[in-house]
């Protein structure tokens, strides 16, 4: 089973498991659609600091083609590249975004991690999915809609892995990225 992709190619349906490499290239390499364009817009920025821990997600989406992105932090920030393909007719065939943010781990307020657990007939337990949060200082910039009220709402970064959607070891590994991020939020910057 395949799906189209970034420049008339097909994409397995199922991505390869980035989970078994400790390193960021590595893991890119084996996963991303895209790993020569996300790595090069993350050296610009990382320039040589170190990757304490990283995480990454793909999938494909049936009208804008593939979207990936790579989270890392450096002890004093998150770096966070997306890569998206650009709908058909708002572009040339195979066109895609690339985008960078840099957040400072001093504006993330909060750190949530929900694991979902599944307990075997033999008392066993297993996680079959995770989902993190990062609430940080600045504000959401999405619209208003009708289902939200109050005052504006800040703006989180969220991610999350099942079995289905990465498996086991990249819900081991996001969890290890949240309890990474959250042993530097509100710690002194040196």
């Amino acid at each position: 089973m395949s799906r189209p992709g970034f420049g008339g190619g097909d994409l397995p349906a199922v991505f390869p498991d980035w989970s078994p490499y400790t390193d960021l290239e590595s893991a890119a390499r084996a996963y991303l659609r895209d790993p020569d364009v996300a790595l090069e817009a993350l050296g610009g920025v990382l320039r040589g600091a170190s990757v304490l821990g990283f995480t990454l997600e793909r999938f494909v989406n049936e009208v804008n083609g593939v979207w990936q992105e790579v989270v890392v932090c450096d002890g004093s920030r998150l770096v966070l590249w997306h890569g998206e393909d650009v709908p058909p007719g708002e572009g040339p065939p195979g066109s895609m975004t690339s985008s960078l943010r840099v957040v400072p781990a001093s504006s993330v307020t909060e750190v949530g991690c929900r694991r979902r657990l599944f307990r075997h007939d033999n008392g066993e337990i297993r996680v079959d999915s995770i989902d993190v949060y990062l609430l940080l200082t600045s504000l959401d910039e999405s619209p208003p809609s009708e289902e939200t009220t109050g005052g504006p709402r800040h703006d989180a970064l969220r991610f999350g892995k099942t079995l289905d959607d990465g498996g086991a070891g990249q819900i081991t590994r996001l969890e290890e990225f949240a309890r990474l991020v959250a042993s530097v939020v509100g710690r002194p910057l040196l």
